[in-house]
This record gives C-alpha cells, structure tokens and sequence, in this order.
C-alpha cells in the first residue's frame, strides 16, 4: 500500500519542480528575461535540493518513514539531477561527457542496487561517504551553473564548471566503490 504522508509529498513535489526548471527556459523572453529564467531556475533546484532534506528528516521526526518514501526519494533526487543537466547540456553549459558519466552512472548504481537487493546484499551497496561527497558537489555544481552569472565576485560559471568536473570524476571513483562491493556476489551464470 502506497503511504502519502508528509515526507512523500515533499518528495513528491520535487518530482512535479522537474518540468518547471526545464520549462522556464521555453518560457518566452517577453514573458521572463534569460537573466530571470536563470534565477527562477536556480532557485527552483535549490527549492527541490532543501526538501531533499526537509522529507528525510521529517519522514524520521515524525515516525513516517516508508518502503514507498525509501524508493521515491533517491528516484526524485536522480530525476532532478538528470533533468537539470539536460537543461545545462541543451545551453551548453556542461560537457557532454560529464553530463553523460553522471547519468550513466546512476543508472549503472540503481540497476546494481536492485540486482543486490534481489540477492539478499542490498546493505552492500549502501550510500557511502564518497558517493555523499558526489552528491555534495552536484547539489553546488547545478545551481550555479543554472544561474550562470557573477555572483558577490564569484564566477559561477567558472565555479560551477570546476565542480561539476569534480562530481563527474567522484561519479566515476563512487561506482568503481560499490562495483567493487558487489564483485563477490557476481557469479558466472547466477
């Protein structure tokens, strides 16, 4: 049974702000400048990357935690990432490379963890630091890039490209992590 509490429908709402980051930009520039979409856009993920937090720590203050909130959340945080990189890669302001390794890789992560759940080691894979320390810099990598802009003397862009690179080579570290983790349960033929 499919549990909608508060923590779910935060979770959910980060879902529904995925068509609005990459909506703003279709917007036409008489009704918003680029400038602003660049805002709204930015303060959109930023939104979306605090009820990432907000669910979590409800879901377990409020005693609400669920099989549906557990499956949800990390569904809704890869489909915001993956949705504002499209948005970053359709104006050029990420690498098609990078874009590619970060999505590649969770898709790569959630299969892995769905076969380990399926063989009873879904504990293996759990979220470690390094891939925490991955989803650290794309929650600041994103928002800056989207924003695109100096910002009190910073150079987001500038800024935000550096740390998309690192998120993209911590992407790569993080599977090689859980491969790792899984390779004793790959059996020739299982």
């Amino acid at each position: 049974m499919i549990v909608l509490n508060v923590p779910n429908a935060i979770t959910l709402s980060r879902i529904i702000m995925i068509p609005l980051i990459v909506g703003i930009f279709y917007l036409p520039d008489d009704w918003l400048s680029f400038s602003a979409k660049n805002v709204t856009a930015t303060a959109i993920f930023i939104f979306a990357a605090v009820t990432d937090w907000l669910d979590g720590y409800l879901a377990r203050k409020l005693n609400q935690m669920s099989a549906f909130g557990a499956f949800l959340d990390p569904v809704a945080d890869k489909l915001i990432v993956v949705g504002a990189l499209v948005v970053l890669l359709h104006l050029s302001r990420v690498d098609m490379i990078v874009a590619l390794i970060i999505v590649g890789r969770e898709i790569a992560i959630s299969a892995l963890r769905e076969w380990m759940a399926k063989v009873g080691q879904a504990r293996s894979v759990a979220v470690a630091f390094i891939g925490k320390l991955k989803t650290v810099s794309q929650m600041v990598a994103i928002p800056m890039l989207l924003y695109n802009d100096e910002l009190f003397t910073v150079d987001c862009n500038w800024w935000g490209t550096v740390l998309i690179i690192i998120a993209a080579v911590l992407t790569v570290v993080s599977m090689l992590y859980y491969l790792r983790k899984a390779l004793p349960y790959a059996r020739v033929g299982a």
